[in-house]
């Protein structure tokens, strides 16, 4: 057979699983704690941060849909990129986005385990942690091995069963809501806006994780416009409805439950049963995270290796269920050995700075692809809008948000991109791993 690697990949990823997958990674453990962090900073302005990041978002996504319109190659964002720009740029955003996916999804595994441990103090140890985040990274990438299907219906199922939680506690609070404790007195300053933005963006991140398997999804063309701009409005909306909830149900209190703002607002609105659900609720939607991430980034290592940067044998695809399963097993491994030695807020912090730092070039590529008139699968592409003032804007926004992060992550990332690059050049010249 001399099919390439991604011609032996299933299209079987349409609008609406992509959507539904789309919100699954962004719907994630973030939005059950960050109503309290936010609040923290803004006080009632809190929706304008929303809001900003909402405005911001809609530029990147913006970007995203033009370049996955002309880009069909598995890999999302490194595979727009290495089109616009080449290998060795390609490479250096396919290892932003690695440490970018493994740090978020090590962080949401971290904080997953210790919910479950809080619930069963009985299994409270280092050990148990341990064989805990192995079990969960085995049995996600098991059903992930065996099929692309199984895996995005596992993502449905969990996106149903972290949605609920969510859309009962909307249901008791916005009947209920009180003007004097949601509406904007006034406008925050830009730096505390911003410095609020830095770390609220992470409830907005996941839409390039999902745009990975991008060689599995059907008529990119118009699947990934559609689907991007569907997932960041239906997450606008809950994101904002439930800060609202938040804010009405617990007042200036917010910000002193840090550990589980939604879960106290349920209490206090539906009892212990509202709290019980909220927080199984959080625990399901930390699974469902790993589990949509174990679906999109494994194809970020496939993609580098079919690409000759990685062993080639990371594009092998399973004879049977024709997915990367050496991508997989790998991805799982690593994650799960950082998930273990790691702590949720300094890697969410880390994996912010690379995310903006990978959506900055994600933007040039757009751009220059659009000037190209790139097109991999021949169907009519999506076009920028307005011409270059839609990237030149989220270039913009994403330089502000940037400049709010402190030295010493641009220092961890520098360093990791320094070491990366070394090993690029002395795989490019010194032969094969």
């Amino acid at each position: 057979m001399n099919e390439t690697p991604d011609a032996q990949l299933v299209r079987a990823i349409g609008p609406a699983r992509l959507t539904v997958t789309i919100i699954n990674l962004m719907v994630g453990a973030g939005i059950f704690v960050l109503p309290a962090t936010v609040a923290s900073g803004l006080g009632r302005g809190a929706p304008v941060a929303y809001l900003v990041c909402a405005a911001l978002m809609a530029l990147i996504v913006t970007c995203f849909a033009a370049a996955g319109s002309r880009v069909s190659l598995t890999g999302g964002l490194y595979a727009y990129i290495e089109v616009a720009f080449g290998p060795f740029v390609g490479f250096v955003a396919g290892v932003l986005y690695a440490v970018m996916a493994a740090f978020a999804v090590a962080s949401v595994a971290s904080a997953l385990a210790g919910s479950i441990m809080a619930l069963a103090p009985a299994i409270a140890t280092a050990a148990w942690r341990a064989a805990l985040l192995a079990a969960i990274f085995a049995t996600v990438a098991l059903v992930n091995i065996r099929g692309v299907t199984p895996g995005a219906r596992l993502i449905e199922l969990v996106t149903a069963a972290k949605l609920l939680p969510l859309f009962v506690l909307l249901a008791a609070g916005l009947p209920m809501l009180r003007a004097d404790r949601v509406m904007v007195e006034h406008m925050p300053s830009g730096s505390l806006l911003g410095q609020t933005s830095i770390v609220l963006i992470f409830v907005f991140a996941g839409i390039e994780v999902a745009l990975v398997p991008s060689g599995e999804i059907r008529n990119p063309a118009t699947t990934v416009p559609r689907a991007v701009y569907a997932g960041l409005a239906f997450t606008t909306l809950l994101y904002l409805a439930i800060q609202a909830v938040a804010q009405s149900t617990l007042g200036p209190a917010l910000q002193e439950f840090a550990a589980a703002p939604l879960a106290e607002a349920a209490g206090r609105l539906l009892g212990h049963p509202g709290r019980t659900l909220v927080l199984a609720g959080a625990i399901v939607s930390m699974f469902g995270y790993v589990s949509g991430d174990m679906l999109s980034s494994p194809r970020a290592l496939f993609a580098l290796g079919r690409d000759g940067i990685l062993p080639r044998a990371f594009a092998a695809v399973h004879p049977r269920f024709r997915t990367p399963q050496l991508a997989i097993t790998v991805y799982a491994l690593i994650v799960a050995l950082v998930a273990i030695s790691s702590s949720f807020t300094q890697l969410a912090i880390l994996a912010n700075v690379t995310a903006l730092t990978l959506y900055l070039m994600c933007i040039g590529a757009a751009w220059e692809l659009q000037r190209r008139d790139v097109r991999t699968d021949g169907a009519a592409p999506f076009v920028l809008p307005a011409g270059p003032l839609v990237p030149l804007l989220a270039a913009l926004v994403t330089v502000w948000l940037l400049a709010q992060a402190s030295g010493r992550e641009f220092r961890v990332l520098a360093l990791v991109l320094a070491v990366a690059s070394v090993f690029y050049f002395i795989r490019k010249t010194g032969g094969r791993l």
